[in-house]
């Protein structure tokens, strides 16, 4: 696939996107003696906020994959601002954090506004589209068909951002947010696929993550075990995200037993800088909060109400249920120009904090001070480390003066742009092609080039039992292969699948540009995306 992309240069950028790996370069593993801990410098913050969308990009596409099925001609797309991407309710955001050293420094932010969920909502019909919650990981597709001819519904989609309801048992812990999509009685032809973050690290077999649902009378209930065979939904699970296949809607959300101490939750690290009402202070706030999207937003809007400005890009820490604490220390301190508190350099936060961080953004402030007014760069390292585990530094260097500090920039995930697209612009495959592969691969076929082996190539090999029920096993693949696939709308993938199971060219090499009409060309806009 060539992919040419043309944007105005927007300087230093920090992209909020769950799938990139964070720079591990500086990992070590430490088992070392406990600090002294400072409990008055900690707050607990809650907030959440959204991105501005990104500005214009000019896309060019050309997919190998269009080109073997006949479609040789490239097509050029121009992406614009929306002039309201938000979900509704939600007030105009930032894209860039600017200090504000004329508000007073806030020890206590109960009097913050606080907002309890995030919410978007679209108008869809027969042909289907995808809803998305701008940078949160948050999304959900409802495949072409799926709503009856002539009828269409006002979709909603939120996430809970005050006190989970979710009570966690024992030894399980909430690993995504609580995500609900609605309305309740709408009843679909054919299952839709959920899109929810997680923070669990599934590099290893040390979790058992379960999918549960909210009732109606507000308790929660096991739907099923992301490694169960059922026929009533299907979860798929990827290191940042897990795509459920539902035929109902409701609240949802994923928890995790840990079966082993080697079990591990993906934390966020990221520290922020602000002056102090007393002009020769600056505070630092290091925050460790679960690895998914949307829970960094809430740092970041909580942030930028109390003139916060990011100071290093965030790293991520691998953090082990072995019941060791975390400590927070501040390192490397200029001598002569800065000075700590005594015995405040070091802080250590309890393992079930950190464990259950979901509950509210965790949170360390260490207040530095100079010696004189002339001092206006400040650089030291910030040591967020488990008691026998993993380790992260955090190189500071920054101008405390708002004049001559560089300001970080955050750009929103391209969903952003399109947080409701509806009928064929919404999927990466167009429609005649995909009626074309589910008539190839749903006919059984003894040499089990069939729907099986699409569902094997795709690295689906589980549970097959579900898409067996189905009406079109194929269909639903590719509506799961849709929803992994939304950003990065890499269809040369799927062709390389069909190719090697050797019936792509046989069967759909005779289609023509002129069998695909007009809508089918604006699935290749999604392929920039």
């Amino acid at each position: 696939m060539e992919l040419m992309i043309q944007e105005k240069s927007f300087g230093n950028s920090l992209l909020l996107n769950s799938a990139m790996q964070p720079d591990l370069t500086v990992s070590r593993t430490y088992s070392g003696p406990i600090c002294l801990q400072d409990p008055l410098d900690k707050e607990l913050m809650t907030e959440s906020s959204l991105f501005n969308p990104l500005s214009d990009i000019k896309v060019k596409v050309q997919s190998s994959f269009m080109v073997s099925l006949g479609v040789s001609e490239r097509a050029e797309y121009h992406g614009k601002n929306h002039s309201r991407t938000f979900p509704h309710g939600n007030n105009h955001s930032f894209s860039t954090m600017h200090p504000r050293n004329k508000m007073p420094y806030i020890q206590n932010l109960s009097s913050l506004p606080t907002r309890t969920e995030l919410r978007t909502t679209g108008v869809f019909g027969h042909l289907g589209g995808r809803l998305v919650m701008p940078n949160t990981g948050v999304s959900l597709l409802i495949p072409h068909g799926a709503i009856p001819e002539e009828n269409s519904w006002e979709i909603y989609m939120s996430i809970n951002q005050g006190e989970p309801s979710l009570q966690s048992d024992g030894s399980e812990v909430l690993l995504s947010p609580e995500v609900t999509c609605g309305p309740p009685d709408m009843i679909v032809t054919t299952p839709f696929a959920l899109t929810i973050p997680h923070c669990a690290d599934v590099s290893s077999e040390h979790w058992n993550i379960h999918l549960k649902k909210r009732t109606q009378q507000g308790k929660w209930e096991e739907v099923m075990s992301v490694e169960d065979e059922s026929t009533s939904c299907y979860c798929l699970l990827d290191p940042f995200a897990c795509h459920v296949l539902l035929d109902s809607f409701g609240t949802y959300a994923l928890t995790g037993e840990p079966i082993t101490d080697c079990a591990v939750k993906q934390l966020k690290v990221a520290v922020f800088g602000c002056m102090s009402c007393n002009s020769l202070d600056y505070n630092l706030r290091v925050y460790c909060v679960d690895n998914t999207p949307c829970a960094f937003q809430e740092v970041v809007s909580d942030e930028s109400h109390q003139g916060g400005q990011l100071l290093e890009e965030p790293k991520l820490l691998h953090f082990k249920g072995n019941t060791f604490s975390l400590q927070i220390s501040v390192l490397d301190i200029p001598p002569f120009l800065w000075r700590i508190k005594p015995f405040t350099a070091c802080q250590e936060v309890p393992f079930s904090r950190v464990w259950c961080s979901n509950r509210q953004p965790l949170h360390c402030a260490f207040s530095l001070e100079r010696y004189t007014p002339t001092t206006t760069q400040l650089s030291c390292k910030i040591c967020i480390r488990q008691l026998k585990g993993h380790e992260q530094i955090l190189q500071v260097q920054t101008s405390i003066l708002e004049s001559e500090r560089e300001t970080i920039t955050f750009f929103a995930q391209e969903d952003s742009t399109f947080p409701a697209q509806t009928g064929p612009k919404a999927f990466k495959i167009p429609y005649s092609i995909r009626q074309r592969i589910c008539a190839t691969f749903d006919t059984p076929n003894a040499k089990g080039k069939d729907w099986q082996m699409l569902a094997q190539k795709n690295s689906i090999n589980r549970n097959l039992s579900y898409f067996a029920t189905q009406s079109s096993p194929s269909a639903v693949i590719l509506n799961l292969w849709e929803a992994r696939h939304q950003h990065d709308g890499d269809l040369d993938s799927l062709a390389c699948a069909l190719e090697e199971i050797g019936r792509t060219h046989m069967k759909l090499s005779n289609i023509s540009e002129s069998q695909l009409d007009e809508a089918d060309f604006n699935y290749s806009r999604q392929n920039g995306l």
